[in-house]
């Protein structure tokens, strides 16, 4: 492994076009697998070495094993492993052993379930003790593999979902490398896999990953890591680089990753990661110290490039994993020898064009602003119905993401959790608008009057690439339309029009001006078919905000405070809808039956006076330290086309009939941008 890191990681491999090209697809590699084992993380040396140079990981590692402390299987069974090939400590790779035979001699599991865990975890023991194995062991473990792979021929086949990455091809492939000579069905598996990653997921990486996000949110943070995992076992096994075959998915995931960081260090110095449709993540788990790893391993592998550096910077501000049971990932995946980059200078934006996401901080210090905002396609089923959606965070979080999320397609999840209703984007209530099974919920879908999607499936997703491009309609649902950063201020503009029902409609697009560090202008146009269809713009405040006499509302969230200026349309209805009430509308009560974290408990609603077919929403909000008492009032004009907001020094102007405005500083007056300008 240190080999890998070292060596391999500043020589090219030969790049995937020319591995196509030569008939062998990805297989082949560059040069032949070893024969011995283990080979799947290094040499038995190549693993002495990295201990000694690791020391005290290593020693955090041996501690877990050999005082049993509480680990899942896969840390256990990878730790115990690698101290029985590092030291031969026969206790250890016994118990390794065991906890495999118990896996290979379980009834074979099959579909949305964790089988290519299993198999990945029995590969490593099978590799790094393979002394111990007998003959009648390996002949199962092989029974196993066979079995076990004839069973889910038609499972986890959406490589737009995690489970394709995370379920099941990287355990199918750590299985296939260690067993490559003594299995005889190993080298087709790896055949297999590889035809499937070509052909499906490669371009899905490519479609729904474009800079680095990926489509399915929050989940990437559940396998980004075991896919990784097998990535660089396949590099060191036989030189195959799956990173070519999607490169801007793979050469922006690290930054996208670090980006997807809320600023500020948590539970046993870990870093949360912000909310993107169906998550967790708001209390530490074993999510954090993966994403850790697995922006390491790209690191390690792009270590030349100075934004990696940056990256790497960042990583080593929480050098050891939150857990001691990942251990074993800081031994075999932290590599201080990379090149530190000035992470102070490094860029404080991020656009991921595949999903629509936009990321953006004051600064990289541990008490900046943090943003964030969706405007994207749809792919796959961990998504919501949330296009529009913002987040802000300065100390904690202010403008959060509604519900819980602790059971897929469950009442409260289906008519709540996911639902336009739970984020800060717009609602159009048309009362005759119905909803179609989602999530295979079978019972009564409530009308939230937000935004709508045809799913035809319990999963709402795209197959693949192929499958997405047939029933774009169905998919291609909101543009990105516009990003810029010029340092002081940030603009992005998204047309979600498509999330919506047509029949309701017919335009929503959103606009927003950072003013760094901390105010946030957002300018909607909303055109529904008909002026009497309700309009309501939403903002997930995560306390209830003290409403003050002049209209001004303050929100205060810990450490942190959020100042909302509601300036259009004139004379809104500001209604706080909070507590349990939030969960109650149309006639239903979905409130969550468990809490995973802390979570929106107020929804400012905003809601025009008088009924037209057409309005423009104009918000001020600012983020601040909760000691700080007043902010800057925007004085706002509208004259004709130009609705015209004057704040901190600075005039921004917003056209009503066009996606377009300008801003004008002490620099002179800049017209916004008509696309996505890439950093």
């Amino acid at each position: 492994m240190y080999r890998l890191r070292t060596i391999l990681a500043l020589v090219p491999l030969i790049l995937f076009p020319l591995l196509a090209c030569s008939g062998g697809g990805l297989t082949g590699g560059p040069h032949p697998v070893p024969r011995e084992h283990p080979r799947l993380l290094g040499s038995a040396r190549e693993l002495q070495e990295m201990a000694r140079l690791h020391a005290n990981d290593y020693g955090r590692m041996r501690r877990v094993v050999l005082e049993n402390m509480p680990a899942g299987d896969h840390e256990m069974m990878t730790s115990a492993s690698l101290l029985y090939a590092i030291e031969q400590n026969d206790s250890a790779g016994h118990k390794a052993l065991d906890m495999a035979m118990k896996i290979i001699e379980a009834p074979v599991r099959s579909g949305h379930v964790t089988f290519g865990h299993d198999m990945a975890n029995c590969a490593l023991v099978y590799d790094l003790c393979h002394p111990l194995w007998s003959q009648e062991q390996k002949d199962k473990f092989y029974k196993y593999i066979g079995e076990t792979v004839d069973a889910n021929t038609q499972s986890e086949t959406h490589v737009f979902h995690n489970a394709w990455y995370g379920y099941k091809w990287w355990g199918y492939g750590l299985a296939a490398y260690a067993t490559y000579y003594e299995y005889d069905r190993a080298k087709q598996i790896l055949a297999d896999l590889d035809k499937d990653y070509i052909e499906r997921a490669a371009p899905a990486l490519e479609l729904a990953g474009a800079g680095g996000g990926f489509g399915e949110g929050y989940y990437i943070h559940y396998w980004e890591y075991e896919w990784l995992f097998f990535c660089e076992v396949a590099r060191h096994c036989a030189g195959v680089d799956y990173y070519a075959a999607a490169p801007d998915f793979y050469r922006n995931r690290a930054l996208a990753d670090m980006f997807e960081c809320y600023p500020g260090l948590r539970e046993n110095n870990t870093r949360r990661s912000i909310p993107m449709g169906d998550s967790g993540g708001r209390v530490r788990g074993s999510d954090r110290d993966k994403s850790l790893s697995a922006r390491r391993i790209l690191v390690n592998f792009f270590r030349d490039d100075s934004a990696h550096q940056a990256v790497h910077t960042f990583n080593e501000q929480t050098p050891v994993s939150g857990s001691m049971s990942q251990a074993y990932k800081d031994m075999l995946w932290r590599d201080p020898s990379v090149t530190k980059g000035d992470l102070s200078k490094f860029k404080l934006s991020h656009v991921a064009t595949g999903p629509g996401y936009v990321y953006a901080r004051s600064s990289w210090q541990e008490d900046a602003t943090y943003f964030y905002f969706k405007c994207g396609d749809r792919f796959t089923a961990h998504q919501h119905l949330d296009n529009g959606q913002f987040l802000v965070y300065k100390y904690e979080e202010l403008a959060g993401d509604g519900g819980q999320y602790y059971e897929f397609g469950n009442d409260h999840d289906v008519n709540y959790h996911l639902r336009s209703i739970a984020h800060s984007t717009i609602l159009v209530h048309d009362p005759s608008e119905t909803w179609p099974q989602i999530r295979a919920f079978q019972g009564r879908i409530a009308n939230d009057g937000g935004q709508h999607h045809d799913w035809p499936h319990h999963n709402g997703a795209a197959a693949d690439t192929a499958d997405w491009n047939a029933n774009k309609a169905l998919y291609d649902i909101a543009d990105l339309s516009a990003f810029e950063d010029h340092g002081d201020w940030l603009y992005t503009a998204g047309d979600f029009t498509r999330s919506y029902r047509a029949a309701k409609m017919e335009l929503c697009t959103r606009q927003i001006v950072y003013l760094r560090p901390s105010t946030f202008v957002i300018f909607d146009r909303v055109r529904a078919t008909k002026p009497e269809f309700k309009k309501t713009w939403l903002l997930q405040s995560m306390t209830t905000p003290e409403r003050r006499a002049d209209g001004l509302l303050v929100e205060t969230n810990g450490r942190g405070r959020l100042f909302v200026q509601s300036c259009l349309p004139a004379g809104a209805k500001v209604t706080l809808v909070s507590g349990d009430d939030m969960f109650r509308y149309d006639g239903g009560d979905f409130r969550p039956e468990k809490t995973q974290g802390q979570a929106p408990d107020c929804r400012v609603e905003v809601t025009p006076a008088v009924a037209a077919k057409e309005d423009f929403f104009l918000h001020v909000l600012t983020a601040a330290d909760s000691s700080v008492a007043d902010v800057p009032r925007a004085a706002v004009s509208e004259d004709g086309d130009r609705v015209s907001v004057s704040l901190e020094g600075r005039t921004i102007v917003f056209t009503k009939s066009t996606l377009g405005g300008s801003i004008a500083t002490s620099a002179g007056e800049t017209p916004f941008a008509a696309r996505v300008v890439q950093d």
